[in-house]
């Protein structure tokens, strides 16, 4: 194998300017709110944007808002709210209906935070706000690599917190224009930073779920406002039948629970035929892969590669990261990929995202085929 660019130990951006405004993107969170109080400490002229996204009861709608109102009226800092409910609809919103409807299960965050919220609220920033930066909650790090010039994406200090995984899809603009100030923090110590600053966020509750779960009670409700039910079968690999559904939308590779029929052993959904209209369903050990391939890569702290390359890699957000060799197409090798790896992985799913890292370091990520 071809080794990796050298890393650096520690490397810092550029010096910021304390006279060009910081735009930060406020849920209405704890998280979010510190990060705008400790610049705001720290003597950074700040801006609150909210980003409204649907209606709702999501931290990032309706009653954020009114949180991330009040935090800047209290902070005395200018703040907006932009509405981005259009772009939302197109991006996230059509993006899931269209993938759940294919028989995939999309990963909407990493699409939200590339589309909707990072690569929006910086244009907006930069062209309306007259600032040059915007910060968020994020639990993750950014560093400036000065001998390969390139920036790159650090897991957060607190692991249990760490967010780089729905991060890998940012481009190089985006992190250089992009403040994390928690990443160098553990969640109880903003926490701490909470109380000190005698926020009102500070003993708010965490978000448990996406803001489309939030707002609608489960994906499976969100989706049947989109989706008409379709009667099925749930099959073995064999074909037999052993029960039926209302529709493959309903379920993702890997489930167990929920999928509606009894088995002397635990079943697992193992493939969702869309041409057939069923769910196959087998034992844990017929769920597992020892490969996959990756699309619409994106290179974060290294370029592309052309060779094979040892990394550790996670196939969701809280699964274990695990050894594996990305070996690049040879027809296209800047934007596809196959994953080998080390240990057969369990319920690889199609439409999620695959993460790769070479320790601490996110070198880059792509949609699992």
């Amino acid at each position: 194998m071809s080794p990796l660019p050298a890393t650096l130990a520690s490397s810092s951006r550029p010096a910021l300017d304390l006279t060009t405004p910081i735009v930060v993107g406020l849920s209405g969170g704890v998280d979010s709110s510190v990060a705008i109080a400790s610049l705001h400490q720290q003597g950074y002229p700040v801006i609150g944007v909210t980003l409204w996204l649907m209606k709702g009861k999501g931290q990032c709608c309706s009653e954020g808002m009114v949180d991330a109102a009040r935090l800047c009226e209290e902070l005395g800092v200018p703040y907006q709210v932009v509405d981005s409910r259009e772009v939302f609809q197109t991006q996230i919103i059509d993006y899931l209906v269209a993938g759940y409807s294919a028989g995939i299960t999309p990963l909407p965050c990493s699409q939200c935070n590339r589309m909707v919220k990072f690569g929006p609220l910086l244009a907006y920033a930069q062209a309306s706000l007259g600032a040059n930066h915007i910060a968020t909650g994020h639990y993750a790090r950014i560093r400036y690599n000065s001998t390969t010039e390139r920036y790159e994406l650090w897991r957060a200090v607190d692991r249990k917190k760490d967010q780089s995984y729905f991060l890998y899809d940012l481009t190089q603009d985006h992190l250089a224009h992009t403040l994390f100030p928690l990443g160098e923090q553990t969640k109880a110590e903003t926490r701490a930073m909470a109380s000190q600053f005698n926020l009102h966020t500070a003993s708010k509750p965490e978000s448990q779920d996406l803001c489309l779960v939030e707002a609608h009670g489960s994906m499976r409700e969100f989706l049947a406002q989109y989706i008409p039910p379709q009667s099925g079968e749930i099959v073995d690999q064999s074909g037999q039948v052993l029960g039926y559904h209302e529709g493959i939308h309903n379920y993702t590779i890997g489930q167990r629970k929920g999928i509606g029929i009894a088995a002397a052993e635990p079943l697992y959904v193992l493939a969702l035929d869309t041409t057939r209209n069923q769910v196959i369903v087998g034992p844990r050990t017929q769920a597992e892969q020892g490969e996959c391939n990756v699309q619409r890569l994106n290179w974060v702290s290294i370029p592309p590669v052309d060779h094979p390359l040892d990394v550790t890699v996670q196939i969701r957000y809280q699964s274990q990261p695990t050894p594996a060799t990305l070996i690049p197409d040879p027809d296209n090798p800047i934007t596809q990929a196959k994953l080998v790896f080390a240990e057969p992985q369990f319920g690889v799913t199609p439409g999620q995202a695959a993460v790769w890292y070479d320790g601490e370091r996110l070198l880059g990520g792509g949609i699992i085929e």
